[in-house]
C-alpha cells in the first residue's frame, strides 16, 4: 500500500503512532483473508467477503490520511 512512499517515514509512523501501526497491521490481515476467499483457500460467504472488503478500505483510506497528514506536519 505505501510502495510510492520512503520506507522510512512508514517506518518511522508505524514506531509513533499505535493507532497506524494497529490499522496497518488490521489492513496487511485484511487482506490476507480477502486473498485467501478470492482464492478459495478460507471460505467465506458473499456477505463476509464483502464486509471485509469494505473495512480493509476503511483502513487503507484511513492510513493514508494519517501518513499524508503526518507529512504535511514536516
Amino acid at each position: 500500500m505505501f510502495e510510492a512512499h520512503p520506507k522510512t517515514e512508514v517506518e518511522a509512523l508505524m514506531k509513533a503512532d499505535p493507532e497506524f501501526r494497529r490499522l496497518f497491521h488490521r489492513h496487511q490481515e485484511l487482506d490476507k483473508q480477502v486473498l485467501d476467499a478470492e482464492l478459495g483457500v478460507l471460505p467465506l460467504d458473499d456477505t463476509t467477503l464483502a464486509r471485509m472488503k469494505k473495512e480493509k478500505l476503511f483502513a487503507k483510506d484511513r492510513l493514508l490520511r494519517m501518513f499524508e497528514e503526518r507529512r504535511s506536519l514536516h
